[in-house]
């Protein structure tokens, strides 16, 4: 099946292994509250039991240095695309509202990106993302 759009997370590829399944979920979360329509039906198993909805589309996760993130995300606000970031200053919060100020406390380019979330037209997150390695 072919999408119109696209999903793609950049997490940095210096990060330990618990730091990026982390970052990639958060992230994957900012897409999945900020693009509402990206999101499929709940799903039910034969016993009548419910589950959450998951994505409708896939999730392509890549991998990329400090300044491959900056690039993305350059990019993706240029093109008007759906932007997610995780930053450095993060790892050391606890909550979301100090993640935000966080965030705020920078400017964009001077933030420690250690991911980065886009969503938007395939051919547009195409561009953003070209020359990315996929995450292994």
């Amino acid at each position: 099946m072919r999408f119109d759009t696209k999903i793609g997370i950049v997490v940095r590829s210096d990060l330990a292994a618990w730091q990026r399944l982390n970052v990639t979920a958060f992230l994957a979360s900012a897409v999945a509250g900020g693009v509402p329509s990206v999101m499929g039906e709940p799903y039910g198993d034969g016993s009548g039991n419910t589950y959450l909805p998951m994505f409708g589309q896939p999730v392509v996760i890549y991998e990329g240095d400090l300044e491959a993130l900056r690039v993305v995300r350059e990019k993706a606000v240029g093109r008007g695309m759906d932007v997610a970031v995780y930053i450095e200053e993060m790892f050391k919060t606890g909550n979301d509202e100090d993640n935000r100020a966080a965030v705020r406390a920078v400017g964009a380019e001077e933030m420690g990106l250690v991911g980065v979330a886009v969503h938007g037209g395939k051919n547009a997150a195409d561009k953003v993302l070209k020359g990315l390695r996929l995450h292994p």
